[in-house]
């Protein structure tokens, strides 16, 4: 028997950052496409609008997946100046509130430091870390909660973090956080760096994965690439995880996007291949299950 969960799309495949008019151009065509849900990143907080967006999405029929939060160099909760922790809690507070506003269930992106920050972690500063996570993050867990919203916190590959790279660190720095307000974004990018296999990591998050990202291990089209599609698959179904895959990709093409994600080439024929094509394996590879 076939299954099926809903499929969404990152605007970030063609635009950087995400405004109103991008939204107003992409939303349609990704449910003239036949996608479920779109995720709306947030590198700003004013970047896009809560009415107008919730008003596109009604009227294209389209769910919105998750706001996607930004950490850009000087947004951390961790190992940063008290000005430092209160602005990026203030971001994220605000995430929160533009997710509540739309309608979107989950805050999804690496919550703790600024991607491309790296330094060397011995073990004993390492459990120092995370207890500075838990603290840093637990007044925007309340927030989240009062608002209805979960937060999905996401391991990035070893050259774009040294805070969690793997979902064991994830569920390690996130201990005693609630977990119907504080879950784990699986990124396929990433975890296929990182981890032994996509369906152990995903066996490791059982129960508390609260969003999934999906592109193939160069970023680009899902199904072009040598992942282990169904077993991944097959292992999120029987986690019990029902919400979206959403294809996240970059375009070359944006000198700020591209830099930030070190996407130096075309990942596909052209963009709008990476959604359509990666659309139509994910529905395949999701009917043969």
């Amino acid at each position: 028997m076939s299954v099926t969960l809903p499929i969404g799309a990152n605007p970030w495949i063609w635009h950087s950052p995400v405004t109103d008019a991008d939204l107003a151009a992409t939303i349609p065509r990704l449910a003239h496409w036949g996608f479920d849900a779109v995720e709306l990143p947030l590198e700003q907080p004013d970047d896009w609008t809560p009415s107008f967006t919730t008003e596109l999405l009604t009227g294209c029929q389209v769910r919105p997946a998750a706001v996607i939060a930004v950490m850009p160099p000087g947004r951390d909760l961790v190992r940063a100046s008290s000005a430092t922790v209160r602005a990026t809690q203030e971001y994220l507070v605000r995430c929160v509130d533009a997710a509540r506003r739309v309608g979107a269930p989950v805050v999804a992106g690496p919550l703790y430091a600024a991607v491309g920050r790296t330094w060397r972690i011995a073990d004993q500063e390492r459990a120092a870390v995370y207890a500075e996570l838990r603290e840093a993050l637990a007044p925007v867990v309340e927030h989240a909660r009062a608002a209805g919203v979960r937060l999905a916190v996401e391991p990035l590959n070893r050259y774009e973090t040294s805070v969690l790279n793997t979902v064991a660190q994830t569920l390690e720095a996130l201990d005693g956080l609630p977990t119907e307000t504080v879950g784990v974004a699986l990124d396929t990018y990433h975890q296929n760096i990182e981890e032994r296999g996509l369906d152990i990591a995903a066996r490791q998050a059982a129960g508390r994965i609260a969003h999934v990202q999906v592109c193939a291990n160069d970023r680009g089209t899902p199904g072009s690439d040598h992942l282990d599609w169904p077993g991944f698959l097959r292992t999120l179904l029987t986690s019990g995880y029902d919400g979206p895959l959403c294809i996240e990709s970059f375009t070359a093409h944006n000198e700020s996007i591209a830099t930030a994600a070190s996407v130096w080439r075309p990942l596909a024929a052209s963009q709008d291949a990476i959604a359509v094509d990666g659309l139509a394996f994910l529905r395949k590879m999701l009917s043969l299950l």
